[in-house]
């Protein structure tokens, strides 16, 4: 199996010399082309900093982020633009969707700037709003649909420029139970049919069960990882709170 993603002893540093604090202590692993990993950790424990360094967001301190072969940590400028509106994809708990767009035009705004022929755009965008089931929604404007629906607006788009990587930070938060279900069934979708490389940063456990491993994040280290193998997903939820528990968190912080 081909690893898009290595990440290579990476540390974070915030603050000056005087008080220095290390959100993420040397951390490494890989990501192979098509898994669905979750990232779990209690607040202020370093996974979104981990997040926002494997999505360029931020800069690491030390170490090397590498996908498909390329050391992100060396890009900027244009390069870093470039890498960005080519190679990843996100989805955020806000769906950051363009208000005065229709659906079909967020999720056609990438292949546009990509100068993609409009005949390519329209088949692309309908073949994904139809996997994502909102086909009947394309020419509404974002505040006529639910929030649900909005996620996956913004899952349509993230993945339509065909990205090596797909990051998505807290996409159920902002969802209740109903929407977050449809949701997570549409990543399912992504991932197991569409061929996504997904990795979500969740505090909630039910959302993460919907991984095929999950990294534990604690003090800005790697606490634990598990594998969902042949486990139900009844059954990997019980694993991932029985890691919870040993973390320390109260559970009512992840369900």
């Amino acid at each position: 199996m081909k690893q898009v993603l290595q990440v290579q002893q990476i540390e974070k540093y915030y603050g000056s010399k005087a008080n220095l604090t290390k959100a993420i202590d040397d951390i490494s692993f890989g990501v192979d082309e098509g898994e669905f990993i979750g990232i779990m950790g209690s607040s202020g424990s370093g996974k979104t900093t981990l997040l926002n360094c494997i999505s360029t967001i931020d800069r690491v301190t030390a170490g090397h982020i590498l996908l498909n072969g390329q050391d992100i940590t060396k890009l900027k400028g244009k390069q870093l633009n470039a890498f960005r509106r080519q190679e990843l994809g996100f989805i955020f708990q806000d769906f950051n969707l363009l208000d005065t767009l229709t659906a079909y035009e967020n999720i056609a705004l990438a292949l546009t700037i990509q100068k993609v022929k409009a005949a390519e755009i329209d088949e692309r965008v309908l073949e994904i709003a139809e996997k994502l089931d909102i086909k009947s929604i394309l020419q509404k404007y974002p505040y006529q649909i639910s929030g649900g629906q909005k996620q996956r607006v913004a899952s349509a788009r993230a993945i339509i420029t065909n990205p090596k990587l797909v990051l998505a930070d807290e996409p159920t938060g902002a969802l209740d139970s109903k929407s977050a279900r449809q949701l997570l069934d549409s990543f399912s979708v992504l991932n197991q049919y569409m061929g996504a490389t997904i990795l979500m940063v969740t505090h909630d456990a039910f959302t993460a069960s919907y991984a095929n491993r999950i990294l534990f994040i604690k003090d800005g280290k790697i606490f634990n990882e598990i594998h969902k193998g042949d486990s139900s997903r009844k059954q990997f939820f019980e694993k991932i709170i029985d890691v919870v528990t040993l973390l320390g968190g109260a559970l009512n912080d992840v369900i």
